[in-house]
């Protein structure tokens, strides 16, 4: 998914809603962090001048964050960024979901069966799921979850009167005809047009979330803030803008291994405070449970260039971060008939190759991220994943003597001859645009940073409007296709955004939606993966990592490979 929109979409492609750890390039950055440590000054002193306060001790367990980019609906048909797909994973259920380890493994569905040809998937259901008491039912109570369920569910997002953002999702995979269907109460089939391996990730998106039938229809579009699923929390209350109230559902049907009913925690309030500052403060303040991400303007206070929490805050603040499947990278439009390429120097291979070459990914790394991310020195896909492409794929390390000894190949010795081009970015990913303008400049590549509103950008990457720009894409489910298939020429854009095409390429992710040996598919992830690194529409710049400042009173709260806001197991312990 593209990371500005979980894109399925960020900065180009899909999905994200985080806001960068930024600040200026490494030969600019001490005013920079001058500016940020004044900032950090007057945040602290209102620390030091404000005591900390807890919750009144009314034996209620309630988890709070913040979410400082506003949550549009609670409707899981639109779980498009990690705002939205947050709250919905804490609300609904899909028929399989995904562990900490990556697996899928069984939600809604306690198990299923593949026919033999790999087109056909049967779903046993539980049989002791409820939805949450609503005044959609009779009587207000909630009613027995069935296959019904899922079969109006799943229908829903690909029906156009519903206008899903995830409608994408089967497209060209699932049989248009019978592809979702109720055999019984209890069992349930999908039928596929022709064999697609990941299927099982898809089924675990938010998109894929069951909600029933009688709460959709009484709510019509303001379901977006009526929401009712089978999850373990239902919706309380919601004031748009400033608190969104979640309470434990005491009917939920998943126990721990004890046998203890989940989850332990009585309810999660989310607050929208879209100044980051203020989220530290309150963090501080013992008003918000954890903090994902670290604003640039204080970052260097908390961490230091190692990714290490800083020895003043021991004690006081947990730090955990974790690997997470989200590649950040600059995308180059190669299609060879649009007219914004007809003149365009990227549209050469050794010219993309340089620029990959001329980009210290490392020391950006250090000295703009404090090092939460990995250099992304090997293929498009991130680690993390089976195939091993992070591992087993090569990439481009810095190297600016080649970087020029390309650039010279390719008829721009030293760069002359090279007109400007233009990077597109968003705001908060502007310094590192002026990073990369400086890296490529010290090779000969005169490049100009734009910065533009992100549904702007989000526009022009998808009409193909944009030559080079700023992108991120957040895996959707645990499977490398789901990148391979940014490069796939049948696709449109999204999420074919870089209008890529490469009849070898295509070939071998054909290939790989029907082999059915794991090692052998992920051998072709990796040809493909390496195919895409040495023909360049990419700049891969790092692989991401989720970043928790948390209260050292809260237990059972643990980043995953998805980013996923896991709260079934967490407790406060105080």
């Amino acid at each position: 998914m593209d990371a500005n929109i979980r894109l399925k979409q960020q900065g180009t492609g899909k999905k994200s809603g985080r806001e960068g750890l930024w600040v200026m390039g490494h030969r600019s950055w001490t005013s920079d962090r001058q500016a940020g440590y004044g900032l950090w000054i007057t945040v602290y002193g209102l620390f030091l001048l404000t005591a900390c306060t807890t919750h009144p001790n009314n034996n209620k367990q309630v988890f709070s964050y913040n979410e400082p980019t506003g949550i549009a609906t609670l409707d899981p048909a639109f779980a498009k960024n990690q705002a939205i797909m947050w709250p919905a994973h804490q609300l609904y259920n899909t028929l399989v979901e995904i562990d900490s380890g990556l697996n899928i493994v069984p939600s809604l569905a306690k198990s299923w069966e593949v026919s033999s040809d790999r087109r056909i998937y049967t779903f046993h259901l539980r049989g002791d799921v409820f939805f949450h008491d609503n005044d959609a039912f009779p009587g207000g109570k909630g009613r027995k979850f069935t296959a019904s369920d899922v079969a109006y569910s799943l229908n829903r997002i690909r029906d156009k009167t519903t206008a899903s953002s995830g409608a994408w999702i089967f497209n060209n995979r699932v049989d248009t005809v019978n592809g979702f269907s109720a055999l019984n109460d209890s069992t349930f089939r999908l039928q596929l047009l022709r064999p697609f391996h990941p299927i099982l990730g898809i089924l675990s998106m938010q998109y894929c979330s069951i909600v029933p039938k009688e709460a959709v229809e009484k709510y019509g579009k303001d379901f977006r803030r009526h929401p009712c699923g089978t999850g373990p929390f239902r919706f309380a209350s919601w004031d748009e803008g400033e608190t969104l109230v979640f309470r434990k559902n005491e009917h939920y049907w998943e126990r721990d291994e004890q046998g203890r009913a989940l989850p332990y925690i009585d309810a999660i309030k989310i607050s929208f405070f879209d100044n980051k500052a203020t989220e530290f403060l309150q963090f501080r303040q013992d008003q918000l449970s954890f903090v994902n991400d670290i604003d640039a303007s204080f970052k260097d206070e908390i961490l230091t260039k190692t990714g290490e929490l800083r020895a003043q805050w021991n004690g006081k603040i947990l730090l955990k971060k974790h690997a997470y499947l989200n590649t950040e990278y600059l995308g180059i439009l190669v299609d060879e008939k649009n007219p914004l390429t007809a003149h365009s120097p990227t549209l050469i291979k050794a010219v993309r190759q340089a620029m990959n070459y001329a980009i210290n990914r490392p020391l950006l790394m250090m000295y703009m991220r404090n090092s939460i991310g990995i250099a992304a020195e090997a293929g498009f896909v991130p680690g993390g994943l089976p195939s091993h492409n992070a591992e087993l794929v090569k990439g481009y390390t810095y190297d600016p003597a080649k970087a020029k000894k390309l650039l010279a190949a390719a008829g721009f010795p030293d760069g002359k001859g090279l007109p400007p081009i233009k990077l597109l970015t968003i705001g908060v990913y502007a310094d590192v645009g002026s990073f990369v303008a400086r890296e490529l400049e010290e090779v000969g590549i005169n490049i100009q940073v734009e910065v533009v509103q992100k549904s702007l950008l989000l526009e022009q990457t998808a009409k193909s409007q944009a030559l080079f720009y700023r992108g991120s894409w957040i895996a959707d489910y645990p499977d490398a296709e789901n990148y391979m298939a940014m490069f796939y020429s049948k696709n449109p854009a999204p999420p074919n955004y870089t209008r890529y095409k490469n009849p070898a390429f295509d070939l071998l992710y054909e290939r790989s939606l029907l082999e059915e040996n794991d090692s052998l598919r992920y051998a072709l992830y990796r040809q493909m993966d390496q195919q895409v690194i040495d023909d360049a529409p990419v700049i891969p710049i790092w692989y991401d990592m989720a970043i928790h400042l948390i209260q050292p009173y809260i237990q059972g709260f643990y980043p995953n490979g998805l980013n996923l806001l896991e709260l079934r197991r967490a407790r406060i312990m105080k």
